[in-house]
């Protein structure tokens, strides 16, 4: 045990939840993880030295009980089945986000309870953002491209559409996982449009067709 604790460093939480997350549970931040956290941390240039690190411990615990829950819930975990909406027999990606989505919704309330207790709003975002490599951004100035004379509404709700994707997000493993929720919300951005009287797939044909031809010209 002390070995390994030269290389990690322990955090005691009390997580409440029906699952075996009930308990008190050790988790144990390795050291990767904490460095992460503190990087995140530090593009906020927070002032007051407790607030900093109380932040810092929320978003290591966060990260590592993400990393935990995914490891001892492998895909294999979830049975054959098929996607009740498109009837699509399940591939290794669709299971291992609803054995991932099974972690206690006690986990994501601690991230966002210790972030917005101790940070702006906007610096909350910034957080959030970094969990999610700023796909929300990204993704908004993709829709504008495509979507030249998005109206006012239009661009607030999908705005809406997104920022609810990044916080849905940030509990998943990885960039394969995070990608697929943003697809969700990315759907229902799109059938927004349509619902608008636009076509998503006149415009982003279009859209394509002219990125081709400018790359032909040069």
């Amino acid at each position: 045990m002390r070995k390994l604790l030269k290389s990690l460093l322990t955090i005691t939480l009390l997580i409440s939840s029906v699952s075996a997350f009930s308990q008190t549970k050790d988790v144990v931040i390795p050291e990767d993880i904490l460095i992460k956290a503190k990087e995140w941390v530090a593009t906020l240039n927070l002032t007051d030295a407790a607030k900093k690190n109380t932040v810092e411990n929320v978003i290591a615990v966060h990260l590592t009980t993400v990393k935990d829950w995914h490891n001892d819930h492998p895909s294999s975990t979830v049975p054959d089945g098929i996607n009740p909406v498109t009837g699509n027999k399940l591939n290794d990606l669709d299971k291992q986000i609803i054995a991932d989505s099974a972690m206690p919704i006690t986990v994501h309330q601690a991230l966002m309870d210790g972030l917005n207790k101790n940070l702006s709003p906007q610096q909350v975002e910034a957080v959030l953002d970094k969990y999610t490599i700023g796909k929300v951004d990204f993704t908004m100035k993709g829709y504008k491209a495509i979507v030249p004379d998005l109206t006012a509404d239009e661009e607030a709700k999908i705005l809406s559409f997104l920022k609810q994707a990044r916080e849905q997000a940030v509990d998943y493993k990885n960039m394969k996982e995070i990608s697929a929720i943003f697809e969700i919300y990315k759907t229902k951005s799109e059938q927004l449009l349509n619902n608008n009287g636009r076509s998503w797939r006149a415009l982003y044909s279009a859209y394509t067709k002219k990125i081709k031809e400018a790359k032909a010209k040069q």
